[in-house]
Order: C-alpha cells, then sequence, then structure tokens
C-alpha cells in the first residue's frame, strides 16, 4: 500500500482492497500491458486524482461515469473531464448546454472539472484505466469491484449525498444507494446519442443545490473559472 497514491481519507477506509485477489490481479495485468508497451490513461499517477481532489468526508456529490477518455492528453482521473488544453468531448458540451438551461451559467471555454471536485463533487468512473485508442478496453478486470466498495462505503458511512446517475450503466452500479439517506438524480446519458431523450431538460444541477440546502450544505458553484 506504500506505493498507491491515495488520499488518506480513502486510503484508511480501502486498505483491505488492495489486498484482495481481485486488485492483485488488477495490478498484475496492467504491470503486464505496460510491459508490452500499451499506453495506458491516465498517468499512473492520476489513476486516484477524484479521490485526491475529493476526500471521504467533504464528498457532497457523485457524478458516476463509466471508463476514462482514450485519446492522446485527454483523461486524467475524473469522469467527463479533459485537461485544459484539450477539446471539450461532446458529452461535457451537452453538460455545458443543460447547466446553461438549468441555471444560466454558460459554457466553459475548457474541459477542466477539477473546480467541481475541490467542492466536493467526486468525478467517479466506474473503470480506472483504459488502453489508447479502445474504448472500455479494461471492463472486467477489477476496477468495478474497487469502485463499487467506494459507493458502497460513501452509501453506508455518509448521509446527504446526492448520487447523479446518467444512463443505465451508472443506474444499475447505483442500483443499491440506500434513497431514504441519499438523493439519487437519474435520466438518460449526456451523450449526443441520447441527450435529447430526457438529459436535456432534467435540470440536475438546481436539483442537486436544492437538496444540498435543504441539508444546510452550501450549493456547489457550478461556474467554472475561465481559463
Amino acid at each position: 500500500m506504500a506505493e498507491v497514491k491515495l488520499e488518506v481519507s480513502w486510503k484508511k477506509r480501502l486498505v483491505e482492497e488492495f489486498e484482495k485477489d481481485y486488485m492483485k490481479s488488477l495490478r498484475a495485468f496492467l504491470q503486464a500491458e505496460k510491459q508490452a508497451g500499451k499506453v495506458i490513461y491516465p498517468q499512473g499517477s492520476e489513476y486516484f486524482k477524484a479521490f485526491e481532489l475529493t476526500p471521504f468526508d467533504q464528498v457532497k456529490v457523485v457524478i458516476l461515469g463509466q471508463d476514462p477518455y482514450h485519446g492522446p492528453d485527454q483523461a486524467h482521473g475524473l469522469c467527463f473531464s479533459v485537461r485544459q488544453a484539450i477539446k471539450t468531448p461532446p458529452s461535457l458540451v451537452n453538460m455545458y448546454k443543460e447547466l446553461e438551461q438549468d441555471l444560466g451559467i454558460s459554457p466553459a471555454n475548457h474541459g477542466n472539472l477539477e473546480h467541481w471536485g475541490k467542492q466536493g463533487v467526486l468525478l467517479l468512473n466506474s473503470v480506472l484505466t483504459v488502453e489508447q485508442g479502445k474504448a472500455a478496453s479494461h471492463q472486467g478486470r477489477g476496477w468495478e469491484q474497487f469502485t463499487d466498495e467506494v459507493i458502497a462505503r460513501l452509501n453506508a458511512e455518509r448521509q446527504g449525498i446526492v448520487f447523479i446517475l446518467w444512463g443505465s450503466y451508472a443506474q444499475r452500479k447505483g442500483s443499491f444507494i440506500d434513497t431514504q439517506k441519499h438523493m439519487v438524480i437519474k435520466s438518460v446519458h449526456p451523450s449526443p446519442l441520447s441527450a435529447h431523450r430526457g438529459f436535456f431538460g432534467s435540470r440536475p444541477f438546481s436539483k442537486t443545490n436544492a437538496y444540498l440546502q435543504q441539508q444546510g450544505l452550501p450549493p456547489i458553484d457550478w461556474q467554472l473559472p475561465t481559463l
């Protein structure tokens, strides 16, 4: 565990996961892929970037994604987010459109969502790595079990979190969340293939802030800084 760069509040809760067989197999798989010359995204120091930005006790919102982006220099450990100089991906463009319709916030000139993460929005992919150019290439290797444990810990040990589940994949993964303790927001995925079937007009950002304020918590400032 000394090698794992995981924020201390998460490390305390997840330390046992790293000693389980599935995680040992996952580690061996990733090492073999790299030794074979394959390019893995994001870089190793950013596998757990979402946890670094959003410690366990500071999580107010969870946005659940699926896999990291598989293009060069896109993925940096936060679902839906890309590095500052990279073109904003289509799903995030649609998120910005809905944000403008919902709260009147103009689209940012970049796709870096770290500002959200620092406020308590855990931007969690179900699978934390991917091979360059091959979408979903690391599914079924063990990451899903790890991130299931992340969600289970938040579900059990915290109260009043907003879980945003876009698309059937995220909704299946979050199906066990206790809706008596937490708020679950569901809609279709913001991808161009589905956004017009119920993502647009779903108002997830204002619903999230209204719920947080009901809990006596400050709302999320969804306005990203201009870069």
